[in-house]
């Protein structure tokens, strides 16, 4: 699947972008605490991206600019007999390049994965930030996201670095 956005690339990663799609997922502090940046690339990765290119409902989008790959995200569709059996999208993993923060490339990777979730007629989109990201936060609350739920999560600490 390609598809275009302004001055953007979408398309599906592969296995050869898996390094820098790494890298890119550890470039803050968070990010840096759990992820494992080497060559050759941890076996759990390429696992995982197996996993990941198989199932229908995931996709894993490299965003380009220019040849380059700039981000990353990716969507998880998802079936729920809640909401009369609708479907939703959960955003996950957006990474946008630290040499190209501050570009307006954010908005268009959101924009493109809202309708994307169009396209494929769920009826909500959501996501989830780290409250140890607060410019994340308000970037989403400018997208027109809501922080209608309390969100928990269990670490069962089997994927440590």
């Amino acid at each position: 699947m390609e598809r275009r956005g302004i001055g953007l690339n979408f398309r599906d990663a592969t296995e050869s972008d898996l390094l820098i799609l790494i890298e890119m997922l550890a470039e803050d502090p968070l990010g840096a605490k759990r992820e494992l940046v080497s060559e050759p690339i941890d076996q759990r990765y390429l696992d995982s991206f197996q996993h990941i290119n198989r199932d229908i409902n995931n996709e894993l989008i490299v965003v380009e600019y220019a040849g380059e790959v700039v981000g990353m995200l990716q969507l998880t569709f998802i079936p729920y007999l809640t909401h009369v059996g609708s479907w939703r999208c959960l955003i996950e993993g957006v990474r946008i390049h630290i040499d190209f923060r501050g570009k307006g490339f954010g908005k268009h990777v959101i924009r493109w994965a809202i309708q994307r979730a169009q396209d494929r007629r769920c009826e909500i989109v959501q996501l989830t930030s780290d409250k140890q990201r607060p410019d994340a936060i308000r970037f989403y609350q400018s997208m027109g996201f809501d922080a209608t739920h309390e969100g928990f999560k269990l670490l069962l600490g089997n994927s440590t670095p």
